[in-house]
């Protein structure tokens, strides 16, 4: 019989609903998934509902995608926000004895906010589902994940978790990327693993500036152009 590659489909994709906003509610599904980047020829990831999304968000920078055709490009609306283009030369704020993720999603916050508004406006408008993606589905892709969860109070720890998910999938993302060795011999999975770890003070770095405005990462929007009344919108859309 013949058998499926596990590398031919998605490896780091979630449905972003289901995630705890307080007062017994949840976000719901089916309105934004999160993954690693799409190939030319994958097959339908399973447990994802519905399936194809109707607009995609690329993350990455022209440089990783060459400025090749998306391979969602046939079913869905593809928008290519480069978050790392305007943030790598940002002049930022933030402890130089912080982790180099920390510093990579603070100059991401500062450096980039009017990116970040614009995926909001996206996600916001989107007449169906939305997948969000940057090359792993990692550091971009967890930046703006946070802040759409975040605008309709969903729970810090929640958000962390959520994040914390990547590091199961990030041995077969590095495989899909084409940059992962094979593991000599005494070296398991699971000690590559630990070494990828994400530190979670990277995205708690995020979720405290967010909360330093009043209203958190609804706050954190406002004063970077959201207005209220998107704002509402999106607590509809992805609360009810």
């Amino acid at each position: 019989m013949p058998t499926t590659d596990p590398l031919d489909a998605l490896v780091n994709l979630r449905d972003l609903g289901g995630q705890p906003a307080g007062d017994g509610v949840v976000t719901r599904d089916g309105v934004v998934f999160r993954s690693d980047a799409p190939h030319t020829g994958d097959r339908v990831p399973e447990g994802a509902t519905p399936w194809p999304p109707k607009v995609v968000v690329d993350l990455r920078d022209s440089v990783e995608t060459r400025d090749q055709e998306h391979p969602l490009a046939s079913v869905a609306t593809v928008h290519h926000v480069p978050l790392l283009e305007e943030a790598r030369d940002a002049d930022i704020d933030v402890d130089e004895a912080a982790h180099e993720l920390t510093v990579l999603y603070q100059s991401i916050l500062q450096g980039a906010p009017k990116k970040l508004v614009e995926v909001f406006r996206i996600v916001l408008e989107a007449d169906g589902p939305v997948l969000i993606h940057c090359a792993a589905g990692k550091d971009r892709t967890g930046v703006v994940s946070a802040m759409l969860q975040g605008a309709v109070g969903v729970r810090r720890d929640a958000i962390v978790a959520d994040y914390v998910r990547t590091d199961r999938n990030m041995f077969r993302v590095l495989q899909r990327l084409n940059v992962a060795p094979e593991l000599p011999p005494g070296v398991d999975e699971e000690m590559v693993h630990e070494l990828l770890s994400t530190p979670t003070e990277a995205i708690e770095s995020v979720l405290s500036a967010f909360e330093a405005h009043e209203g958190g990462a609804r706050g954190w929007l406002r004063t970077h152009g959201a207005t209220k009344e998107e704002l509402d919108r999106w607590q509809a859309k992805f609360i009810g």
